[in-house]
Order: structure tokens, then C-alpha cells, then sequence
């Protein structure tokens, strides 16, 4: 199913009637494709929505560039539209960004909280200061060649400096992953006072496992359990041990 809204089109998939609404947060770059084990195990208990993010999926790219305050508003405003009541929110990096808002900003009325390796909470490395600097030097430093050998040199620089993630989606896409990466919002979850239960993998490289230490410290009312030796995707290294544990908690 589609949803529109200022320009902006959303697709998700509503999965069964039950009276209690469950509402899947994707990570960035991710569909709803991944979670296919959590839905079968959810179904019985919930109505699940999962959505596709705009650029993503069946979703449409946008376009204009967006921040996260236009993917938080989208779905806020698409949860009140849909009538979907005080549901439970189950969020996975990118869709931890949302949530923050979600509930700081919009005080969006939800039951419970599940935080997978959620993204979010910015970390001032100077070797990342330094690697920008670097390339942004570099690329001046490009002006003094012919133009046609200046387009190909730039492009192999981005190809160096840039991740494979990066480097895939459209570069409308780009500028609105600039600005969200950019975003810190601590100050977001520091407001999250409902019931939530952190799951995290012990090697997750994309958001650094004292990230989870510092919902736990902040969160009042919350729980926190480690997947040892699991990545990022710390849902799919485990998928039994997930389901059970979101049975129970859910």
C-alpha cells in the first residue's frame, strides 16, 4: 500500500487484525524484506506495519532532499491518518533516529519500545575531522587539472573516501544522508521515558556497542541484552534467540 503526503510517497505492508498494532522501524537503506522471520513470529499477537522508507523498496526516491525531521513528520502524521492506536514501536538503527523524535518531539503515544543497534548518537572522532579535511584539500587541489581528467580523478576520490553504501544510492539520496548522519540526538532519547528493551551485537561496528550503554545510563525505564559476537544486524546473527525474546517482552 502507498501513502502520500507533501510529495513525499511511502510504502508499507499491513500484516494481520489483531486488536494490538506493532509498527517495524526499518534501518537505513534497509526494507521491510529483512524482517520477514520477526513478522511470522509477531503475526498471531499483532497487527505489524512495516514500511519502506522514501528512496527505498517499493517507496519512490524523493524529490527534494530531506532531513530527518521530514521522515519523522511523515510518519507521525501517517500513524495519526491510519488510526494506528498506542502502538509498540520496533526500531533498528536508522528507524532508532525516528523514534527519538517520534516521542521527544511529536509525543506520539506508544506501548512498548524495542531499540535494535539504533543510530543516533553522534561521536566527534578527530580522525574523521581529519579525513574530511583531507579530502576536501584533495579535491581543490583537482582544480589545477584539464578538465577531462579532472572528472575522472574526482571520481576515483569519492570511490576512495567513501563507503560502497554511499557510493550506491542516488546522489539526491546522498545530501539527505549527509544530513541526517550529521544530526546528534542525544538530547531526543534523554526524553524517552516509556518502557524500552535494547538489543545490541557485541561487534556492531556501525554504532559502537557503548552507544547501548548510553540508552541504558539515560533510559530510565529500560533493559539491555548483548548478542555476543553479532554485528550490526545483530537481528539476523540471532533470529530464534529475537523472536523468543520479542515474544516474551512483547
Amino acid at each position: 500500500m502507498f501513502y502520500k503526503k507533501n510529495h513525499i510517497t511511502l510504502y508499507y505492508e499491513k500484516i494481520g487484525n489483531k486488536k494490538k498494532n506493532l509498527i517495524i522501524l526499518p534501518g537505513w537503506g534497509n526494507t521491510r524484506q529483512t524482517f520477514q522471520s520477526i513478522i511470522e513470529s509477531l503475526k498471531g499477537k499483532y497487527t505489524i506495519y512495516i514500511i519502506d522508507y522514501p528512496g527505498f523498496g517499493n517507496s519512490p526516491i524523493p524529490t527534494k532532499v530531506l532531513t530527518i525531521e521530514d521522515y519523522a513528520e511523515l510518519i507521525y502524521v501517517w500513524i495519526q491518518e491510519k488510526e494506528i492506536k498506542n502502538p509498540s514501536i520496533l526500531a533498528h538503527s536508522f528507524g532508532g533516529r525516528i523514534t527519538s523524535l517520534l516521542i521527544a518531539k511529536y509525543n506520539c503515544k506508544m506501548d512498548k519500545l524495542v531499540l535494535m543497534d539504533v543510530a543516533g548518537i553522534r561521536h566527534h572522532k578527530i580522525t574523521t575531522f581529519l579525513k574530511q579535511l583531507f579530502y576536501k584539500g584533495l579535491k581543490k587541489s583537482l582544480l589545477l587539472l584539464p578538465r577531462k581528467k579532472r572528472k575522472e580523478a574526482e571520481k576515483k576520490l569519492f570511490q576512495f573516501f567513501s563507503s560502497t553504501d554511499y557510493q550506491e544510492i542516488p546522489p539526491i539520496m546522498r545530501k539527505t544522508f549527509q544530513n541526517i548522519v550529521k544530526k546528534d540526538l542525544k538530547k531526543y532519547y534523554k526524553k524517552i521515558s516509556i518502557e524500552a528493551l535494547i538489543l545490541w551485537g557485541e561487534k556492531d561496528l556501525d554504532t559502537p556497542l557503548k552507544d547501548a550503554y548510553y540508552l541504558q545510563k539515560h533510559l530510565k525505564e529500560s533493559a539491555l541484552i548483548i548478542f555476543p559476537k553479532a554485528s550490526h544486524f545483530s537481528y539476523l546473527d540471532y533470529p530464534l534467540l529475537t523472536n523468543n525474546i520479542l515474544n516474551k517482552y512483547l
